[in-house]
C-alpha cells in the first residue's frame, strides 16, 4: 500500500488525531520550563525546593497562502488548571512551615508567588506564563504513590471570553529529592547534626538550605564564606558517587527520558561527573544560570544556538516561538518515553516528536526552508517497491534547472534515517526528513528555489551507515 509521510512523520496513521485540529483557526502550544521540578515533601527539619511550578503558552493564528501565521497576546487570555489535582495542603506540610522557610505566610494551596492550582495565566511579551505554581506529585485520587507526569490544562479565550483552543501538557513534579530516600543519610536529622557547628544553625529545624548556601534557583545570596548550594552538595557527594538519580529525581521518577537520553546521552556528556560539576562552580560558572548549551562545536553547532545570553529554555526562535514550543523542555526534549510529554505534538501533527509539520500554523506547506534549514518535503513511498540495499538510488534531474530536484532512496533495513543537504563546503543547507522508516524505497521532490547555484551534496545517514550523491543547481 503506497504512504505518504509528511515531513517526519506518517499522517495517514492518525486520521482521527486531525479531525478538528487542523481546521481550526488558532494553534495554542504550551510547555513546562524544565523536564523536572522537584520539590521537598517534609519540611519539618529542611528543604532544599519549595512547591514550585511554571508553564507558558503561546497563541498562533494560523496562516494560509497569503497570510504567514501571528503570534497573539493582545485581547486574548489563557488560564490553567491541573484535572485532578485540586489542593496541596495536607498533602504536604510546608504550609506548617512556610513562615520560618521563606518568612511569608501565603493561604493554604497558595504558592510563593500568590498563585495557586487554578487561575490565570499572566501576559509577557509574545506569550503568557503562570510562575509558582505550588503543585505536588499526588493527585486527589492517590495520596501514597507518586505520579511525577501529571497534566495541566491550558484553555485559550478570546476578548468575547469564547474558548478559541485549549492543550494539555506535562507538569512534572516529584518529591523524590529526599537526602534519605535516595539512601545515601540514615535521617534529616543527621544532616542537621552534621551542621551543630555553625553559629546559629537551627539544629531542629526547619531548615532552608538556600538561606546560607546561595542558590541561583531560589534566587538567595546566601552566608558570606559559605559555598554555593549546587558547589557544596556536588563538591561533597562527587567522591561518593556518579549517580545522578541519587539527587535529581530519580530511581523511581527517571526525569531524564527524552530523545537524546534515547540516543544514548548520559547526564555527564552535557555536564560532566557529579565532581566536574563542583570543579566548574569554582572556575567560575554559575549553576542555574550557565548550563551547557545546543550550539556547542562537540553537539549540534552555531545553527542551533541560542539567544545571544540565554538558555535554551528562555530562547526564541522561529517567527517568535520559544525553541520549547515545538521541541519541549531541557531533559524532556520530544519524543520522550513518558507518554503525556507527546500528546500535544501527536494531537497538532499526527506523531511523536518536535512539532515539524509546517502547515500546522502556516494551513499550507511552505516552499522555502524553515528553521534549522528544514524544507517541508513530501516523503512518498514507492507502491510495490523492493529493496535490496541500503542506498541512494538516484538524484534527478541533474543539473536541476526547473526549481525542482527528485530524490530515490532505498532502505532495506529499517530504522531512524535522516536526509540532509549540505553545500560543497559541508555546511548543512537543509533537513529533509528525520523519522523512521520501514524498508522499502521512497522517493522525495525537493524544491530548489530557496537554493543558490552550485554543487550540493544529499546525504542519507543512519544505523545501516551514510550514502550520499553529488547534484548540481543550474
Amino acid at each position: 500500500m503506497k504512504r505518504k509521510l509528511l515531513f517526519f512523520g506518517l499522517i495517514a496513521t492518525f486520521p482521527f488525531l486531525f479531525a478538528g485540529v487542523l481546521d481550526q483557526q488558532y494553534v495554542i502550544l504550551g510547555w513546562n520550563d524544565l523536564g523536572m521540578h522537584c520539590a521537598n515533601k517534609n519540611f519539618s527539619k529542611m528543604a532544599i525546593l519549595p512547591p514550585y511550578n511554571n508553564l507558558k503558552v503561546q497563541i498562533i493564528q494560523k496562516g494560509d497562502a497569503s497570510t504567514m501565521p501571528m503570534v497573539l497576546t493582545t485581547g486574548y487570555s489563557v488560564t490553567y488548571e491541573v484535572p485532578g489535582n485540586t489542593y496541596s495542603d495536607g498533602k504536604t506540610n510546608f504550609w506548617t512551615y512556610v513562615n520560618q522557610l521563606f518568612g511569608v505566610s501565603p493561604a493554604p494551596n497558595i504558592g510563593l508567588t500568590g498563585v495557586g492550582l487554578t487561575g490565570n495565566m499572566d501576559m509577557l511579551n509574545n506569550h503568557f506564563h503562570v510562575e509558582g505554581i505550588p503543585l505536588t506529585p499526588y493527585p486527589d485520587s492517590d495520596l501514597v504513590n507518586e505520579h511525577p507526569y501529571q497534566l495541566a490544562l491550558m484553555k485559550a479565550f478570546d476578548a468575547a471570553n469564547n474558548l478559541i483552543g485549549q492543550t494539555r501538557n506535562v507538569i512534572p513534579v516529584s518529591a523524590e529529592i529526599s537526602c534519605v530516600s535516595s539512601g545515601c543519610h540514615g535521617s534529616e536529622q543527621g544532616i542537621l547534626n552534621a551542621h551543630e557547628s555553625v553559629t546559629g544553625f537551627n539544629a531542629n529545624g526547619p531548615n532552608l538550605c538556600a538561606s546560607c548556601h546561595a542558590d541561583n534557583a531560589l534566587g538567595t545570596t546566601g552566608t558570606p564564606g559559605t559555598p554555593i548550594f549546587s558547589k557544596a552538595i556536588h563538591g561533597k557527594h562527587g567522591g561518593y558517587t556518579n549517580n545522578c538519580y541519587k539527587c535529581h529525581p530519580g530511581p523511581n521518577t527517571q526525569c531524564y527520558r527524552d530523545a537524546m537520553k534515547t540516543a544514548g546521552f548520559t547526564c555527564q556528556d552535557c555536564h560532566g561527573s557529579v565532581a566536574q560539576v563542583a570543579s566548574s562552580i569554582t572556575a567560575g560558572r554559575q549553576p542555574w544560570l550557565q548550563e551547557p548549551s545546543c550550539s556547542s562545536a562537540t553537539c549540534h553547532g552555531s545553527a542551533y544556538a541560542p539567544e545571544p545570553n540565554l538558555l535554551f529554555r528562555q530562547s526564541k526562535g522561529h517567527g517568535g516561538l520559544f525553541c520549547s514550543a515545538c521541541h519541549g523542555s531541557p531533559h524532556a526534549i520530544v519524543p520522550t518515553t513518558q507518554p503525556n510529554d507527546n500528546l500535544q505534538n501527536i494531537t497538532y501533527q499526527g506523531w511523536a516528536g518536535k512539532l515539524a509539520l509546517c502547515s500546522v500554523c502556516h494551513g499550507v506547506t511552505p516552499n522555502m526552508p524553515g528553521p534549522h534549514g528544514a524544507m517541508p518535503t513530501a516523503v512518498n513511498e514507492i507502491e510495490g517497491s523492493i529493496a535490496t540495499d541500503n542506498s541512494f538510488v538516484s538524484v534527478y534531474p541533474n543539473p536541476a534547472n526547473d526549481g525542482q530536484v527528485n530524490l530515490q532512496f532505498q532502505l532495506k533495513d529499517p530504522g531512524n534515517y535522516k536526509v540532509l543537504v549540505f553545500d560543497i563546503n559541508g555546511r548543512q543547507k537543509a533537513i529533509l526528513a528525520h523519522q523512521d522508516f520501514s524498508a522499502g524505497q521512497y522517493s522525495m521532490k525537493l524544491n530548489t528555489l530557496a537554493f543558490a547555484k552550485g554543487t550540493y551534496i544529499a546525504r542519507l545517514s543512519g544505523k545501516a551507515g551514510t550514502f550520499t550523491r553529488k547534484f548540481l543547481i543550474e
